[in-house]
């Protein structure tokens, strides 16, 4: 082959290769808005799942928007923020908690000795979902994290009006092993969780995830939610990242504060 032909051959591979790449450029910048709103519709769709309020051929951001008004707790008072306090970082719409867990003036790191979820770094604020009936509050659905087997889960855990009872579970985002720990997804594992009873009657965390089947005739079974067959480490995971965060490292200031007014209604 001549000079002049290998370089006509590299002159097209490169044109090729060019068109290629500005085309695949191309799809990817039109696609992301479409994937962030993918994205954003999903984490509702879960919201809804956790609060039990999904419903067959209902438009999804519809019963969030009837039903769902989210609010960001300061985790270490427990307070509820005001709106003047929003901003980029801090607003209901764009949270993020990958973001501000490391943000350095609104994330912290969480020392070892108490980092049963291993998480490493939390957001100093949370965003809450407060499920709304006739402006009375019937629920509270609480963003959850921590890791299992191979990675970090990320969901929402919902209680009732009353602190305690469990009203759902589910996860949004993980990379647990299909058909294993990946069982976080099953329906009928989720299903097991509502009804259970979070804390006792001193306001302890009691709700564990135990490693096989739950004793239904256990006086402790209404604290129990049966483990992952299979996979005792994401179980643990699980199990650990609930007490977590709904121990004084989490969310514990928050829901005193709700029980407080509670019982000062």
């Amino acid at each position: 082959m001549s000079n002049d032909s290998t370089r006509k051959t590299i002159i097209v591979a490169l044109g090729v290769c060019l068109v290629c790449s500005i085309l695949v450029a191309t799809a990817a910048v039109s696609l992301s808005g479409r994937q962030q709103a993918n994205k954003k519709l999903d984490k509702i769709k879960n919201i809804l799942i956790a609060g039990d309020l999904l419903e067959d051929n209902k438009d999804v951001e519809k019963i969030y928007k009837d039903k769902i008004k989210p609010e960001i707790v300061n985790l270490e008072t427990g307070r509820i923020i005001s709106k003047d306090q929003y901003n980029e970082t801090l607003n209901v719409d764009d949270f993020d908690i990958k973001k501000v867990a490391d943000d350095p003036e609104y994330g912290k790191r969480v020392p070892s000795d108490i980092d049963i979820a291993l998480i490493k770094k939390m957001p100093k604020f949370m965003t809450i979902y407060e499920v709304k009936d006739m402006d009375q509050i019937e629920k509270y659905i609480l963003p959850v994290y921590g890791y299992g087997l191979w990675s970090t889960l990320y969901g929402f855990l919902a209680l009732d009006k009353d602190l305690k009872t469990v009203q759902g579970i589910t996860f949004y985002e993980h990379g647990e092993t299909p058909g294993l720990g990946g069982e976080v997804d099953n329906p009928r594992w989720k299903q097991l969780w509502k009804d259970k009873i979070a804390f006792d009657d001193d306001w302890n965390v009691k709700l564990t995830v135990i490693k096989g089947k739950v004793d239904a005739s256990s006086p402790e079974a209404k604290y129990q939610v049966d483990g992952l067959s299979g996979s005792t480490l994401t179980t643990r995971g699980v199990d650990h990242l609930v007490k977590f965060w709904l121990s004084d490292n989490g969310y514990g200031p928050f829901l005193a504060n709700q029980r407080e007014g509670m019982y000062n209604e």
